[in-house]
């Protein structure tokens, strides 16, 4: 898992730039005097709507360039292989597709939201070149993670984007651009990514664009399309399943309740960073290795990805819940906000479920049993929709957070029972349960030893001790190999050093 562990590494440091980065751009988005909660939620419409239009824009070719990609390159030279060409083809098709569907759903939108978040209604076509934005970007960004050359894409979709963005808060904060502008630069930021991508990939000579259809093509073009109609259901399904509440929520509260929502997602979203970074630089080598019906390298994988993911998810975790008020207070975040501490938890303890159970989505998808994740996805749907109406109408923006919990907690699930009963790869040993009974003991001990002491002071005091308790508890109980790896690597480089 070296190389993995490596570039892993490099990718999660490049996404804690950008979260850092991102933190900074909430906190002024969030700020007494700055951006109103509304004005905030409607960039999470704008994001949940592009990737739903990115979802069917796509038109299912991501997964395929993970599952394919492979063998083109041992059959073919890179100036022939023509994947990318048909690639990009179908999603233009697939944009246009998706812009005549707005036009056509515009009266839809504007009976739906017209009462409670008429501010969606008059930014309404700019959603558009920020979806088309994302789905150009991330179907390059698919090619990236095939050609293993993850850590540029990561740094421009985590960090760049989140430096495009900081700009534009900045010219706001500073009273040099009023709100509309704002929103009218926000929509083009992924387009300029996508522009500074595919210039790095064709000065890197390793993209090209041959017109000539290959005999890899030829070969497998019958089989890509019927796995990419099967794939594309499941990426319609993901991405409704994913972003629904924030709609809901617009629709049945407001955008103001849709900001406090995407304010309490972003803090629960610090814990999924890790398995961000391990995804994308993860899709190559599981994609090479059922390719070669490597079994061994594909458990191991996947069991090291869930013992290392459920560590690094507690820590930041605890860290997080141990300060969430206290941080909130001590930056002076509208008050409003504080409604959404209940939902930071919920959401921690489904970002700890899913990265507990580490890379099984990845796992199925570059299996020649893709199929599965279909119809997982199609389960999600049918509890996420009914849970998520239900609740949010009789409990509020809590109630999207359980049924966010019960969905992918019953999701994760049965992925992991297929994964178990399919291919007898059962990821979970003591060492599972002694890292919960780790992060539930550094949690204790450091809750009770802090209690009662606020401001910066609490901060610092509670985020230390359970810093020192869970890394020093993962090197005595020796819960992962990756660790003392890590260490005596670093450890072999200081000395050389010196």
């Amino acid at each position: 898992m070296g190389s993995i562990r490596k570039q892993t590494i490099i990718s999660s440091i490049l996404v804690y730039v950008g979260f850092a980065i991102g933190f900074v751009n909430n906190y002024f988005f969030t700020r007494n005097g700055s951006f109103t909660p509304a004005e905030y939620g409607l960039t999470r419409i704008f994001t949940d709507f592009a990737q739903n239009m990115f979802a069917f824009g796509s038109l299912g070719v991501v997964p395929i360039i993970y599952k394919f990609y492979p063998y083109y390159k041992d059959n073919l030279q890179e100036k022939e292989i023509d994947l990318i060409t048909w690639s990009f083809f179908l999603s233009i098709i697939g944009f246009v597709l998706v812009l005549a569907f707005g036009v056509y759903f515009e009266p839809y939108f504007i009976e739906k939201y017209q009462a409670k978040s008429p501010l969606i209604l008059d930014y309404y076509f700019w959603m558009f070149p920020f979806a088309m934005g994302m789905l150009f970007f991330c179907v390059l960004e698919s090619f990236s993670w095939a050609l293993n050359l993850s850590v540029v894409s990561n740094f421009l979709k985590e960090t760049g984007l989140r430096l495009l963005t900081a700009v534009l808060i900045a010219l706001f904060y500073l009273k040099l651009i009023d709100f509309k502008v704002f929103i009218y630069l926000f929509s083009i930021q992924y387009l300029v990514l996508f522009v500074i991508l595919l210039s790095y990939l064709v000065k890197s000579g390793k993209l090209h664009f041959p017109t000539t259809i290959s005999r890899v093509t030829k070969k497998f073009w019958k089989k890509m399309v019927s796995i990419q109609v099967l794939v594309f259901g499941g990426a319609l399904i993901a991405a409704l399943a994913a972003t629904i509440d924030s709609f809901l929520i617009a629709g049945m509260l407001g955008l103001t309740e849709v900001g406090i929502f995407v304010w309490a997602q972003y803090a629960a979203a610090l814990i999924q960073v890790p398995q961000r970074s391990i995804q994308a630089v993860s899709v190559g080598v599981l994609s090479k290795a059922w390719k070669d019906k490597n079994f061994p390298e594909i458990n191991r994988i996947y069991a090291r990805s869930c013992i290392n993911l459920l560590i690094m998810a507690l820590f930041i975790f605890g860290n997080i819940w141990l300060n969430a008020k206290e941080g909130m207070i001590a930056l002076h975040i509208q008050k409003a906000y504080l409604d959404g501490l209940g939902v930071i938890f919920v959401l921690g303890m489904v970002r700890i479920i899913d990265a507990g159970t580490g890379l099984n989505a990845i796992v199925i998808n570059t299996s020649t049993f893709w199929r599965f994740d279909f119809y997982s996805g199609v389960v999600l749907l049918a509890l996420r929709l009914p849970l998520t109406y239900f609740l949010i109408k009789n409990y509020g923006i809590i109630g999207s957070a359980f049924a966010e919990l019960f969905a992918y907690g019953t999701y994760n699930f049965i992925r992991f029972e297929f994964l178990r009963r399919k291919f007898n790869m059962q990821p979970f040993t003591r060492k599972t349960a002694y890292t919960l009974l780790l992060g539930a003991f550094a949690y204790g001990i450091t809750y009770f030893a802090f209690d009662g002491i606020t401001g910066w002071t609490g901060i610092f005091l509670k985020a230390g001790l359970f810093s020192i308790l869970m890394i020093s508890g993962v090197f005595y109980l020796d819960l992962t190999p990756d660790a003392q790896q890590l260490y005596q690597g670093w450890k072999q480089k200081w000395k050389q050093k010196l």
